[in-house]
Protein backbone atom coordinates (compact mmCIF):
# COMPACT_ATOMS: atom_id res chain seq x y z
CA UNK A 1 0.00 0.00 0.00
CA UNK A 2 1.12 3.57 -0.85
CA UNK A 3 1.92 5.75 2.17
CA UNK A 4 2.73 9.51 1.83
CA UNK A 5 2.78 12.13 4.20
CA UNK A 6 -0.04 14.53 2.94
CA UNK A 7 -2.37 13.88 0.44
CA UNK A 8 -5.13 16.28 -1.09
CA UNK A 9 -8.79 14.48 -2.32
CA UNK A 10 -9.68 16.90 -4.83
CA UNK A 11 -7.55 19.42 -7.47
CA UNK A 12 -9.46 22.61 -7.43
CA UNK A 13 -7.58 25.81 -7.04
CA UNK A 14 -7.72 25.08 -2.94
CA UNK A 15 -6.51 20.99 -3.22
CA UNK A 16 -4.08 21.70 -5.97
CA UNK A 17 -2.57 24.44 -4.49
CA UNK A 18 -2.38 22.60 -1.27
CA UNK A 19 -0.74 19.80 -2.98
CA UNK A 20 2.11 21.68 -4.24
CA UNK A 21 3.00 24.21 -1.49
CA UNK A 22 2.94 20.52 0.71
CA UNK A 23 5.64 19.41 -1.58
CA UNK A 24 7.30 22.62 -1.99
CA UNK A 25 7.78 21.94 2.14
CA UNK A 26 9.29 18.54 1.63
CA UNK A 27 6.07 16.30 2.47
CA UNK A 28 5.72 13.23 0.43
CA UNK A 29 2.00 14.36 -1.68
CA UNK A 30 -0.39 13.11 -3.30
CA UNK A 31 -3.67 13.91 -4.91
CA UNK A 32 -6.52 11.80 -5.47
CA UNK A 33 -9.08 13.07 -8.35
CA UNK A 34 -11.93 11.64 -9.57
CA UNK A 35 -12.88 13.65 -13.17
CA UNK A 36 -10.75 16.65 -14.78
CA UNK A 37 -8.15 18.97 -12.36
CA UNK A 38 -8.82 21.89 -11.40
CA UNK A 39 -12.00 21.41 -10.08
CA UNK A 40 -14.92 23.42 -10.97
CA UNK A 41 -13.36 26.67 -10.80
CA UNK A 42 -10.73 25.61 -13.86
CA UNK A 43 -12.79 23.65 -15.77
CA UNK A 44 -16.58 25.15 -15.43
CA UNK A 45 -16.24 27.92 -13.22
CA UNK A 46 -14.34 31.15 -12.75
CA UNK A 47 -11.75 31.13 -15.90
CA UNK A 48 -13.99 29.25 -18.72
CA UNK A 49 -17.36 31.75 -17.58
CA UNK A 50 -14.32 34.79 -17.57
CA UNK A 51 -13.59 33.56 -21.17
CA UNK A 52 -17.43 33.78 -22.16
CA UNK A 53 -17.89 37.54 -20.53
CA UNK A 54 -14.85 38.57 -22.33
CA UNK A 55 -16.58 38.23 -25.59
CA UNK A 56 -19.65 39.41 -23.98
CA UNK A 57 -18.82 42.44 -23.44
CA UNK A 58 -16.58 43.27 -26.42
CA UNK A 59 -19.56 42.78 -28.27
CA UNK A 60 -21.55 45.04 -26.19
CA UNK A 61 -18.84 47.70 -26.01
CA UNK A 62 -19.06 47.74 -30.37
CA UNK A 63 -22.33 47.84 -29.79
CA UNK A 64 -23.13 50.83 -27.32
CA UNK A 65 -20.03 52.19 -26.40
CA UNK A 66 -20.22 55.31 -28.55
CA UNK A 67 -16.43 55.58 -28.98
CA UNK A 68 -16.51 56.37 -33.29
CA UNK A 69 -16.01 52.90 -34.17
CA UNK A 70 -17.69 51.76 -36.90
CA UNK A 71 -18.40 47.71 -38.22
CA UNK A 72 -19.44 47.38 -41.68
CA UNK A 73 -22.82 45.64 -41.97
CA UNK A 74 -23.40 45.03 -37.86
CA UNK A 75 -22.34 43.26 -35.70
CA UNK A 76 -22.60 39.66 -34.44
CA UNK A 77 -21.92 37.00 -32.59
CA UNK A 78 -20.72 33.50 -33.03
CA UNK A 79 -21.41 31.74 -30.06
CA UNK A 80 -20.14 28.39 -30.91
CA UNK A 81 -16.89 30.22 -31.83
CA UNK A 82 -17.08 32.24 -28.17
CA UNK A 83 -18.24 28.42 -26.36
CA UNK A 84 -15.17 27.19 -27.92
CA UNK A 85 -12.51 29.39 -27.06
CA UNK A 86 -14.03 29.18 -23.37
CA UNK A 87 -13.45 25.24 -23.55
CA UNK A 88 -9.88 25.70 -24.87
CA UNK A 89 -8.75 28.11 -22.23
CA UNK A 90 -9.89 25.50 -19.92
CA UNK A 91 -8.37 22.53 -21.17
CA UNK A 92 -5.49 24.36 -21.52
CA UNK A 93 -5.21 25.32 -17.51
CA UNK A 94 -5.84 21.95 -16.60
CA UNK A 95 -3.04 20.58 -18.84
CA UNK A 96 -1.20 23.27 -16.98
CA UNK A 97 -2.10 21.72 -13.59
CA UNK A 98 -0.57 18.43 -14.55
CA UNK A 99 2.69 20.19 -15.70
CA UNK A 100 2.85 21.46 -12.25
CA UNK A 101 2.22 18.27 -10.14
CA UNK A 102 5.05 16.71 -12.23
CA UNK A 103 7.03 19.64 -11.98
CA UNK A 104 7.02 19.66 -7.89
CA UNK A 105 7.02 15.31 -7.51
CA UNK A 106 3.46 15.41 -6.83
CA UNK A 107 1.67 12.28 -7.14
CA UNK A 108 -2.13 11.95 -8.89
CA UNK A 109 -3.77 9.05 -8.49
CA UNK A 110 -7.46 8.89 -10.05
CA UNK A 111 -10.17 7.95 -8.65
CA UNK A 112 -12.65 8.44 -5.77
CA UNK A 113 -11.47 8.65 -1.87
CA UNK A 114 -12.85 7.70 0.96
CA UNK A 115 -12.16 7.46 4.95
CA UNK A 116 -11.31 4.01 6.24
CA UNK A 117 -9.89 5.34 9.36
CA UNK A 118 -7.68 8.43 9.61
CA UNK A 119 -4.66 7.69 8.39
CA UNK A 120 -6.52 5.16 5.43
CA UNK A 121 -8.19 5.62 2.46
CA UNK A 122 -10.24 3.47 0.21
CA UNK A 123 -9.33 4.34 -3.97
CA UNK A 124 -12.29 3.23 -6.34
CA UNK A 125 -12.99 3.53 -10.03
CA UNK A 126 -9.01 2.54 -10.00
CA UNK A 127 -8.08 -0.77 -11.34
CA UNK A 128 -4.48 -0.29 -10.06
CA UNK A 129 -5.26 1.42 -6.56
CA UNK A 130 -7.31 0.00 -3.54
CA UNK A 131 -6.20 1.67 -0.55
CA UNK A 132 -3.78 4.70 0.49
CA UNK A 133 -2.46 5.85 3.55
CA UNK A 134 -1.55 9.08 4.95
CA UNK A 135 -0.25 11.22 7.95
CA UNK A 136 -2.27 13.94 6.99
CA UNK A 137 -4.98 14.10 4.51
CA UNK A 138 -7.14 17.57 3.51
CA UNK A 139 -10.46 17.42 1.93
CA UNK A 140 -10.62 19.40 -0.99
CA UNK A 141 -13.79 18.08 -2.87
CA UNK A 142 -15.83 21.33 -3.57
CA UNK A 143 -19.40 21.71 -3.98
CA UNK A 144 -22.39 21.49 -6.74
CA UNK A 145 -25.02 23.01 -8.09
CA UNK A 146 -28.36 23.09 -5.74
CA UNK A 147 -31.51 22.17 -6.64
CA UNK A 148 -34.94 21.76 -4.65
CA UNK A 149 -38.01 19.40 -4.75
CA UNK A 150 -40.40 21.78 -6.34
CA UNK A 151 -36.97 23.08 -8.64
CA UNK A 152 -34.74 20.20 -10.44
CA UNK A 153 -32.66 19.89 -13.00
CA UNK A 154 -33.82 18.52 -16.80
CA UNK A 155 -33.34 19.08 -19.92
CA UNK A 156 -34.28 22.46 -20.12
CA UNK A 157 -33.63 23.73 -16.63
CA UNK A 158 -29.75 23.74 -15.95
CA UNK A 159 -26.55 24.32 -13.88
CA UNK A 160 -23.73 26.45 -14.63
CA UNK A 161 -21.82 23.66 -16.12
CA UNK A 162 -24.38 23.06 -19.34
CA UNK A 163 -25.41 26.95 -19.57
CA UNK A 164 -21.16 27.48 -20.27
CA UNK A 165 -21.64 25.13 -23.19
CA UNK A 166 -25.03 25.84 -24.74
CA UNK A 167 -23.91 26.67 -28.35
CA UNK A 168 -27.37 27.73 -30.39
CA UNK A 169 -29.13 30.95 -29.71
CA UNK A 170 -31.13 31.20 -26.35
CA UNK A 171 -34.62 33.72 -27.64
CA UNK A 172 -35.94 33.53 -24.17
CA UNK A 173 -33.86 32.80 -20.56
CA UNK A 174 -35.06 32.90 -16.84
CA UNK A 175 -32.55 32.29 -14.24
CA UNK A 176 -33.76 31.68 -11.17
CA UNK A 177 -31.00 33.24 -8.18
CA UNK A 178 -28.98 36.97 -8.34
CA UNK A 179 -25.69 35.54 -6.73
CA UNK A 180 -22.49 36.01 -8.74
CA UNK A 181 -23.31 33.40 -11.16
CA UNK A 182 -26.99 33.94 -11.66
CA UNK A 183 -25.91 37.82 -12.56
CA UNK A 184 -22.90 36.72 -14.64
CA UNK A 185 -24.88 34.24 -16.86
CA UNK A 186 -27.91 36.66 -17.01
CA UNK A 187 -25.74 39.39 -18.16
CA UNK A 188 -23.81 36.92 -20.51
CA UNK A 189 -27.08 36.20 -22.39
CA UNK A 190 -28.24 39.10 -22.77
CA UNK A 191 -25.52 40.54 -24.33
CA UNK A 192 -26.02 36.76 -26.68
CA UNK A 193 -29.29 38.51 -27.85
CA UNK A 194 -31.38 36.52 -25.23
CA UNK A 195 -34.51 38.05 -23.31
CA UNK A 196 -33.34 37.41 -20.13
CA UNK A 197 -35.58 37.68 -16.57
CA UNK A 198 -33.67 37.70 -13.63
CA UNK A 199 -35.71 36.07 -10.33
CA UNK A 200 -33.93 36.90 -6.90
CA UNK A 201 -35.88 35.74 -3.54
CA UNK A 202 -34.03 38.54 -1.61
CA UNK A 203 -34.81 42.37 -2.13
CA UNK A 204 -32.11 42.87 -3.78
CA UNK A 205 -29.70 41.34 -6.72
CA UNK A 206 -26.47 40.20 -5.22
CA UNK A 207 -27.52 39.82 -1.25
CA UNK A 208 -24.39 39.97 -0.09
CA UNK A 209 -23.40 43.55 -1.17
CA UNK A 210 -24.11 47.28 -0.07
CA UNK A 211 -27.80 48.07 -1.64
CA UNK A 212 -26.31 50.83 -3.34
CA UNK A 213 -23.81 48.67 -5.40
CA UNK A 214 -26.65 46.01 -6.26
CA UNK A 215 -29.16 49.48 -6.91
CA UNK A 216 -26.17 50.71 -9.74
CA UNK A 217 -25.85 46.99 -11.25
CA UNK A 218 -29.37 46.44 -11.62
CA UNK A 219 -30.07 49.94 -13.37
CA UNK A 220 -27.95 48.81 -15.81
CA UNK A 221 -29.23 45.34 -16.05
CA UNK A 222 -32.87 47.32 -16.80
CA UNK A 223 -30.54 49.47 -19.57
CA UNK A 224 -29.38 46.31 -21.32
CA UNK A 225 -33.70 45.59 -21.06
CA UNK A 226 -32.64 42.33 -18.34
CA UNK A 227 -36.11 42.30 -16.52
CA UNK A 228 -34.81 41.77 -12.57
CA UNK A 229 -37.05 40.80 -10.58
CA UNK A 230 -36.36 41.29 -6.81
CA UNK A 231 -38.68 39.83 -3.80
CA UNK A 232 -40.20 37.33 -5.74
CA UNK A 233 -40.38 33.28 -6.30
CA UNK A 234 -39.96 30.21 -8.23
CA UNK A 235 -42.62 28.23 -6.80
CA UNK A 236 -42.29 25.99 -9.52
CA UNK A 237 -41.06 24.50 -13.25
CA UNK A 238 -42.65 22.41 -15.29
CA UNK A 239 -40.29 21.11 -18.41
CA UNK A 240 -42.69 20.18 -21.15
CA UNK A 241 -39.84 19.21 -24.20
CA UNK A 242 -39.39 22.65 -25.87
CA UNK A 243 -39.97 24.80 -23.28
CA UNK A 244 -40.19 25.32 -19.49
CA UNK A 245 -43.46 26.53 -17.79
CA UNK A 246 -42.39 28.73 -14.88
CA UNK A 247 -44.81 29.61 -11.86
CA UNK A 248 -43.46 33.17 -10.57
CA UNK A 249 -44.91 35.08 -7.50
CA UNK A 250 -44.75 38.62 -7.22
CA UNK A 251 -46.12 41.57 -5.99
CA UNK A 252 -48.57 38.57 -4.28
CA UNK A 253 -49.42 37.39 -7.62
CA UNK A 254 -48.81 34.23 -9.34
CA UNK A 255 -47.79 34.57 -13.32
CA UNK A 256 -47.25 31.16 -15.05
CA UNK A 257 -44.80 32.09 -17.93
CA UNK A 258 -42.64 30.05 -20.46
CA UNK A 259 -38.97 30.07 -21.09
CA UNK A 260 -36.88 28.12 -23.73
CA UNK A 261 -34.29 27.94 -21.26
CA UNK A 262 -33.41 28.08 -17.24
CA UNK A 263 -30.60 28.22 -15.27
CA UNK A 264 -30.87 27.44 -11.97
CA UNK A 265 -28.03 29.45 -9.58
CA UNK A 266 -29.53 29.62 -5.75
CA UNK A 267 -26.14 28.35 -4.59
CA UNK A 268 -24.32 25.08 -4.39
CA UNK A 269 -24.16 22.04 -1.96
CA UNK A 270 -21.06 20.59 -0.34
CA UNK A 271 -19.42 17.55 -1.89
CA UNK A 272 -19.48 15.40 1.20
CA UNK A 273 -22.14 12.43 0.69
CA UNK A 274 -19.55 9.77 -0.55
CA UNK A 275 -16.07 10.27 1.55
CA UNK A 276 -17.16 8.03 4.21
CA UNK A 277 -17.11 11.33 7.39
CA UNK A 278 -19.42 8.98 9.32
CA UNK A 279 -17.30 6.48 9.50
CA UNK A 280 -14.89 7.74 11.43
CA UNK A 281 -16.96 10.27 13.05
CA UNK A 282 -16.97 13.41 11.41
CA UNK A 283 -20.13 15.65 12.52
CA UNK A 284 -21.85 18.13 9.82
CA UNK A 285 -22.89 21.16 10.47
CA UNK A 286 -25.73 21.86 7.81
CA UNK A 287 -23.94 19.67 5.57
CA UNK A 288 -20.57 21.27 6.20
CA UNK A 289 -17.53 20.43 7.78
CA UNK A 290 -16.48 22.41 10.74
CA UNK A 291 -12.51 23.35 11.04
CA UNK A 292 -10.23 25.07 13.69
CA UNK A 293 -8.53 28.46 12.37
CA UNK A 294 -5.81 26.42 10.46
CA UNK A 295 -8.34 24.54 9.00
CA UNK A 296 -8.31 20.90 11.03
CA UNK A 297 -11.44 19.17 11.79
CA UNK A 298 -12.64 19.05 15.35
CA UNK A 299 -11.00 16.42 17.33
CA UNK A 300 -9.33 15.23 14.14
CA UNK A 301 -6.31 16.79 14.29
CA UNK A 302 -4.53 15.00 11.05
CA UNK A 303 -7.43 15.61 8.85
CA UNK A 304 -8.01 19.13 7.42
CA UNK A 305 -10.49 20.56 4.81
CA UNK A 306 -10.37 23.55 2.77
CA UNK A 307 -12.74 25.90 0.43
CA UNK A 308 -16.61 24.96 -0.32
CA UNK A 309 -16.73 22.17 1.69
CA UNK A 310 -15.95 24.36 4.96
CA UNK A 311 -18.81 27.04 4.03
CA UNK A 312 -18.13 30.99 4.36
CA UNK A 313 -17.46 32.67 1.20
CA UNK A 314 -17.53 30.27 -1.90
CA UNK A 315 -14.54 31.57 -3.57
CA UNK A 316 -11.87 30.64 -5.12
CA UNK A 317 -9.52 32.43 -3.69
CA UNK A 318 -10.27 31.51 -0.37
CA UNK A 319 -9.87 27.97 -1.24
CA UNK A 320 -6.82 28.68 -1.94
CA UNK A 321 -5.46 30.72 0.62
CA UNK A 322 -7.03 27.95 2.55
CA UNK A 323 -5.02 25.46 1.02
CA UNK A 324 -1.96 26.83 1.88
CA UNK A 325 -2.28 27.26 5.46
CA UNK A 326 -3.39 23.53 5.91
CA UNK A 327 0.10 22.50 3.90
CA UNK A 328 2.16 24.73 5.86
CA UNK A 329 0.61 23.87 9.21
CA UNK A 330 1.09 20.02 8.34
CA UNK A 331 4.33 20.71 7.83
CA UNK A 332 4.62 22.36 10.91
CA UNK A 333 6.01 25.65 9.52
CA UNK A 334 6.40 28.37 12.28
CA UNK A 335 3.76 31.89 13.09
CA UNK A 336 1.05 30.97 10.88
CA UNK A 337 -1.18 33.60 10.54
CA UNK A 338 -5.04 32.52 10.08
CA UNK A 339 -7.42 33.42 7.26
CA UNK A 340 -9.01 36.98 8.34
CA UNK A 341 -12.52 36.03 6.62
CA UNK A 342 -12.86 39.82 6.52
CA UNK A 343 -9.89 40.38 4.07
CA UNK A 344 -11.19 37.97 1.21
CA UNK A 345 -12.40 40.01 -1.33
CA UNK A 346 -15.21 39.23 -3.55
CA UNK A 347 -15.75 39.80 -6.94
CA UNK A 348 -18.59 39.74 -9.82
CA UNK A 349 -17.38 40.22 -13.32
CA UNK A 350 -20.88 41.70 -14.82
CA UNK A 351 -20.46 45.03 -16.60
CA UNK A 352 -20.56 46.97 -14.66
CA UNK A 353 -18.17 45.07 -12.66
CA UNK A 354 -18.80 44.59 -8.63
CA UNK A 355 -16.17 44.42 -6.22
CA UNK A 356 -15.81 44.26 -2.05
CA UNK A 357 -14.13 43.55 0.99
CA UNK A 358 -14.35 44.06 4.29
CA UNK A 359 -17.76 45.20 6.75
CA UNK A 360 -20.78 46.40 5.00
CA UNK A 361 -22.43 49.23 6.85
CA UNK A 362 -25.32 47.74 8.82
CA UNK A 363 -22.61 45.35 10.08
CA UNK A 364 -20.40 48.55 11.77
CA UNK A 365 -23.61 50.07 12.56
CA UNK A 366 -24.04 46.47 14.93
CA UNK A 367 -20.47 46.66 16.45
CA UNK A 368 -20.88 50.51 17.64
CA UNK A 369 -18.01 51.37 15.35
CA UNK A 370 -17.93 54.82 14.33
CA UNK A 371 -16.98 55.12 10.84
CA UNK A 372 -16.74 57.85 7.54
CA UNK A 373 -17.78 57.23 4.05
CA UNK A 374 -15.86 58.38 1.22
CA UNK A 375 -17.50 58.32 -2.35
CA UNK A 376 -16.00 59.10 -5.46
CA UNK A 377 -18.26 58.72 -9.15
CA UNK A 378 -16.79 57.11 -12.27
CA UNK A 379 -18.89 60.26 -14.27
CA UNK A 380 -16.40 62.34 -12.79
CA UNK A 381 -13.50 59.68 -13.34
CA UNK A 382 -11.31 60.63 -16.76
CA UNK A 383 -10.14 57.15 -17.32
CA UNK A 384 -13.34 55.92 -17.39
CA UNK A 385 -15.15 58.62 -19.51
CA UNK A 386 -12.16 57.91 -22.16
CA UNK A 387 -13.05 53.98 -21.96
CA UNK A 388 -17.00 54.64 -22.40
CA UNK A 389 -17.36 52.96 -18.80
CA UNK A 390 -18.96 55.93 -16.39
CA UNK A 391 -21.38 53.94 -14.62
CA UNK A 392 -20.42 52.87 -10.97
CA UNK A 393 -18.94 54.58 -7.95
CA UNK A 394 -15.95 53.70 -5.50
CA UNK A 395 -17.24 53.92 -1.57
CA UNK A 396 -14.70 53.41 1.46
CA UNK A 397 -15.79 53.29 5.18
CA UNK A 398 -12.89 53.62 7.21
CA UNK A 399 -12.88 54.55 11.26
CA UNK A 400 -13.42 58.33 11.76
CA UNK A 401 -10.57 58.42 15.03
CA UNK A 402 -7.92 55.69 13.98
CA UNK A 403 -8.51 55.89 9.80
CA UNK A 404 -8.53 52.35 9.90
CA UNK A 405 -10.09 51.41 6.86
CA UNK A 406 -13.03 49.15 7.14
CA UNK A 407 -14.66 48.17 3.78
CA UNK A 408 -14.68 48.82 0.69
CA UNK A 409 -17.51 48.46 -2.01
CA UNK A 410 -17.22 49.30 -5.87
CA UNK A 411 -19.12 49.41 -8.46
CA UNK A 412 -17.76 50.07 -12.33
CA UNK A 413 -15.18 49.46 -15.29
CA UNK A 414 -12.67 47.01 -13.95
CA UNK A 415 -12.96 47.12 -10.02
CA UNK A 416 -12.00 43.48 -9.64
CA UNK A 417 -8.42 44.64 -10.19
CA UNK A 418 -8.72 47.43 -7.94
CA UNK A 419 -10.42 45.73 -4.74
CA UNK A 420 -6.37 44.37 -3.92
CA UNK A 421 -5.54 47.29 -2.89
CA UNK A 422 -7.51 47.86 0.05
CA UNK A 423 -6.60 43.59 0.68
CA UNK A 424 -3.33 44.92 1.23
CA UNK A 425 -3.68 48.00 3.09
CA UNK A 426 -5.93 46.35 5.60
CA UNK A 427 -3.37 43.17 5.35
CA UNK A 428 -0.43 45.66 6.44
CA UNK A 429 -2.42 48.29 8.81
CA UNK A 430 -2.17 51.24 6.79
CA UNK A 431 -4.58 53.92 7.59
CA UNK A 432 -6.29 56.31 4.71
CA UNK A 433 -3.86 58.96 6.06
CA UNK A 434 -1.14 56.67 4.89
CA UNK A 435 -3.42 55.57 1.57
CA UNK A 436 -3.86 59.39 0.59
CA UNK A 437 -0.16 60.07 0.30
CA UNK A 438 0.36 57.39 -1.90
CA UNK A 439 1.54 58.60 -5.82
CA UNK A 440 -1.60 56.99 -8.03
CA UNK A 441 -0.81 56.98 -11.89
CA UNK A 442 -2.93 59.80 -13.94
CA UNK A 443 -5.41 59.06 -15.63
CA UNK A 444 -6.17 55.33 -14.24
CA UNK A 445 -9.93 53.90 -13.05
CA UNK A 446 -7.93 53.54 -9.60
CA UNK A 447 -7.25 57.14 -8.88
CA UNK A 448 -11.06 56.37 -7.57
CA UNK A 449 -10.15 54.63 -4.60
CA UNK A 450 -7.47 58.05 -4.05
CA UNK A 451 -9.93 60.14 -4.79
CA UNK A 452 -13.31 59.07 -2.26
CA UNK A 453 -10.89 59.05 0.70
CA UNK A 454 -9.38 62.49 -0.51
CA UNK A 455 -13.37 63.63 -0.29
CA UNK A 456 -13.98 62.13 2.74
CA UNK A 457 -11.28 64.08 4.30
CA UNK A 458 -11.75 66.94 2.60
CA UNK A 459 -8.58 67.48 1.05
CA UNK A 460 -9.46 66.90 -2.65
CA UNK A 461 -9.08 69.24 -5.22
CA UNK A 462 -12.26 67.25 -6.98
CA UNK A 463 -14.64 67.62 -4.23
Amino acid sequence: MAEYDYLVIGSGPGGYVSAIRASQLKLKTAVVERAQLGGVCLNWGCIPTKALLQSAHLLESIKTGHLGVEVEGGVKPNIPEVVERSRGIASRLSNGIGFLFKKYNVELITGSASFIDDQTLKISDNPDISEVKAKKICIATGARAREFDSLKFSDNVVSYREAMIIKDPIENLLVIGAGAIGCEFGDYYANMGAKVTIVEVADQLLPHEEAEVANELKSAFEKKKIKVWVSSIVESLEDKGSSVSAKIKRNDKIEELSFDKVLLAVGVTPNVEDLGLESIGVQLEKSYIITNEFCQLNGHDNIYAIGDVIGGKQLAHKASREGMIAAEHAASKKNLIPLDASNVPSCTYTSPQVASIGYKKAELDEKGIEYTIGEFPFNALGKALAAGKSRGFSQVYFDKESGEILGAHLVGHEVTELISNFGLSRAGELSVHEFLQTVFPHPTISESLHEAIGRALGESPNI
